[in-house]
């Protein structure tokens, strides 16, 4: 008998334990809240791929009680820059609107996005959803696009390509340039999945361009812009209503770089490579869409939002 109650003893704190491990943040805010009358984020370390760089309309940011819209816009770039899963912080006690602020911003897809463009594509978002309450307490819970497996997948074919492809000799933009063309010279542009949206091929996401060779601009941008982590040349991608590509800070200038469109589809099915749209300046990017008949205005592929995109305001 007094053996059985040992192991139900021991069995009873096993699962307290657990408990206390699974709900550690929460308990810990709790915690420090009763004992110090104000509620903390617990901060966790970012992971590998959080980038260091310093954007003009987002900031990565180390407090986390917000007084504006701007802070808050900068909390939720800094939970998807370091990785996180899942985060909760608190309005400030002088942020009237604050609430207001977090239902306006957390329905926003289109600054969610933007906020998006400027992440590592293994910490962007499949899916962000934010909780609040009346108390001021916000939680947003975070589904990457990428999961571990596939990171590792990935890591282990572009370690391959860019060893494969890339010498110490190379200076950055000749490194760009061997890792574009062959992104390009292997890969076709899944015209099905852009225009039907039905295609057997992971084509949107880097795993289709580099196992399936098929892809579609935003698996182009996003497996450009993992290269550029990995040479750590500092990158972002740029949206446009209907199109994306990826901008490049190179010998101190901001440039555009679109695989897509150096990707061309042809009538016959023959494969080119182009370099039309390689490391080019803003005015190059009109003129080019202008030669290919795009007209200036919102359905152009390459008209983005130069309010958000602002290293190239003064390109």
């Amino acid at each position: 008998m007094i053996k059985l109650k040992r192991i139900v003893f021991i069995i009873v704190w096993i699962v307290v334990i657990v408990v206390i491990g699974m709900n550690y943040e929460k308990i810990y805010s709790r915690i420090n809240e009763f004992f110090t009358n104000k509620r903390e984020p617990v901060i966790k370390d970012s992971n590998i791929y959080e980038r260091n760089y310093d954007y003009m309309f987002v900031k990565d940011v180390s407090y986390f009680e917000p007084d504006s819209y701007t802070d808050l816009v900068n909390i939720y770039y800094t939970v998807l820059n370091n990785g996180w899963d899942e985060f909760t912080f608190y309005c400030s006690e002088d942020y009237d609107d604050c609430l207001d602020d977090v239902g306006k911003l957390s329905n926003d897809n289109d600054l969610l996005s933007n906020i998006n463009d400027f992440i590592n594509p293994y910490n962007s978002y499949k899916a962000i959803k934010t909780s609040y309450d009346e108390s001021g307490e916000i939680t947003v819970k975070v589904t990457h696009l990428y999961n571990s497996k596939e990171i590792k997948d990935i890591e282990t074919e572009l370690d391959r390509i860019i060893q494969e492809n890339v010498n110490d000799k190379m200076d950055n933009r000749e490194k760009i340039k061997v890792l574009h063309d062959y992104i390009v010279n292997n890969t076709k542009y899944d015209s099905k999945k852009a225009n039907e949206d039905d295609s057997p091929y992971d084509s949107a996401r880097i795993n289709g361009v580099l196992f399936d060779h098929y892809g579609i601009c935003s698996g182009y941008a996003d497996t450009m812009a993992v290269i550029l982590d990995k040479l750590e040349i500092p990158n972002f991608k740029v949206s446009s209503s209907n199109h994306v590509w990826n901008a490049v800070y190179l010998d101190n200038k901001w440039y555009h770089l679109d695989l897509t469109w150096d990707d061309p589809v042809t009538t016959t099915g023959k494969d080119l490579l182009e370099h039309s749209y390689f490391l080019i300046s803003t005015e190059e990017l009109r003129n080019q869409d202008l030669k290919n008949n795009n007209s200036n205005d919102d359905q152009n592929n390459h008209y983005f939002d130069e309010n958000i995109y602002l290293e190239f305001k003064t390109n």
